[in-house]
């Protein structure tokens, strides 16, 4: 009989494309693995051994405390599971509880919340963070610690057991599923974005960019795919705004496997954050997303950016205040097709050779091996 696995989140969409496309298929191999997330349905995920669990939604911290944590106790406390991998730190009170019922823990920290807390606009009460810490504290003695980037391991160097760093490197099977081809080229220039769209990753910065491309290109598009996490009041304030935002096109959160075939024909890939948090210490996943579809990357000089784009030629490292910089490095992707798309590929060998999921799927298998033990030859 196959170990069971219960991947939980009280915060992550029914379609996070790390846990549902990525973790939950890979365990899915050995594994009987059930997926908690908020809203999710049986399509949320294909394939055997894979379970969907649906959880309310909450966008505040308070309400999911109050009204989904005790769905959870309902829902996944009966299912006694070998391993449970939390990827919030809110539910680490609720981990302990699943520890004492004789479950494994792992832990995923997928940011620095140290260095983090000063971004949030909610959520971020002191007193939550003094439950954080106290919590995230008394775990290190417990828990393993599964870390999506190796500058964490700065904070995370005292836990009981040595944190895996996982990479949340790009599929590139699923990638290659679902960003499309058949469709013809736009016959104008058009961009893609990807992710949270924020002033803290230069949406300013990139208004000001386009306001100066469409005095040369006074036709291109932007398609942006995420949640927007500004006031739209605060948008309009910025100069030009208004000029430019017929040529942009926002989607909101949306199921990668919806959003990739609008990059399809794109000029390139945008991933522009400011030096903040923990941004310059953590790679933005898109970046390995636009490499894998074949699209010059346009992001952040920091230099464990500089390190993967400049070292592999595909694409420019810019600083996420000059816009200039940044219409300039937009006009010559348009005006320079070859060259833009000998980038392109050179991302795409760059993603093939290094920064694929393939090769961080390995050390989560064997942690889990490690934890849960293999699967005996001929379970189903």
């Amino acid at each position: 009989m196959r170990p069971s696995v219960l991947l939980l989140s009280t915060v992550h969409p029914p379609t996070d494309p790390r846990i549902v496309y990525k973790i939950a298929p890979a365990l899915a191999s050995e594994y009987e693995v059930y997926c908690a997330l908020p809203n999710a349905t049986a399509s949320s995920v294909s394939g055997r051994h894979t379970t969907m669990i649906r959880l309310p939604y909450f966008s505040r911290l308070l309400f999911r405390l109050l009204f989904c944590h005790p769905v959870v106790l309902w829902k996944c406390l009966r299912l006694r599971p070998e391993v449970v991998h939390i990827f919030v730190p809110e539910l680490l009170p609720m981990a302990f509880l699943f520890r004492w019922l004789g479950s494994e823990v792992i832990y995923e920290v997928q940011e620095n919340l140290y260095k983090k807390f000063s971004l949030k606009r909610y959520n971020n009460e002191p007193l939550f963070q003094q439950l954080f810490r106290w919590f995230d504290h008394k775990a290190r003695r417990h828990f393993r610690y599964v870390l999506t980037e190796h500058a964490y391991l700065t904070e995370y160097r005292n836990t009981r057991y040595p944190a895996t760093v996982i990479h949340n490197y790009v599929s590139l099977p699923f990638v290659d599923q679902y960003k499309g081809a058949a469709s013809p080229a736009p016959a104008y220039p058009t961009f893609f974005y990807s992710g949270v769209i924020s002033m803290e990753r230069s949406f300013d910065t990139l208004v000001a960019a386009l306001v100066k491309l469409r005095s040369t290109y006074p036709d291109f598009r932007v398609h942006f795919f995420g949640p927007v996490q500004f006031d739209w009041q605060e948008a309009h304030t910025l100069p030009g705004f208004e000029l430019v935002q017929p040529h942009l096109t926002f989607y909101g959160y949306t199921d990668l496997r919806v959003a990739l075939p609008y990059a399809h024909g794109a000029i390139a890939g945008i991933a522009l954050l400011k030096p903040v948090g923990d941004y310059p210490d953590s790679y933005t996943t898109k970046l390995f997303e636009y490499m894998a579809m074949g699209l010059p990357v346009v992001t952040s000089d920091f230099p464990l950016y500089r390190e993967v784009v400049e070292h592999n030629q595909c694409g420019f490292c810019i600083s996420p205040y000059n816009a200039d910089a940044v219409a300039d490095a937009l006009q010559w992707l348009i005006e320079h097709p070859d060259e833009a798309a000998a980038m392109g590929q050179r991302g795409r060998q760059a993603v093939e050779k290094e920064y694929n999921w393939h090769l961080e799927e390995s050390l989560l298998l064997r942690l889990y091996s490690s934890i849960a033990g293999p699967v005996s030859a001929g379970t189903s």
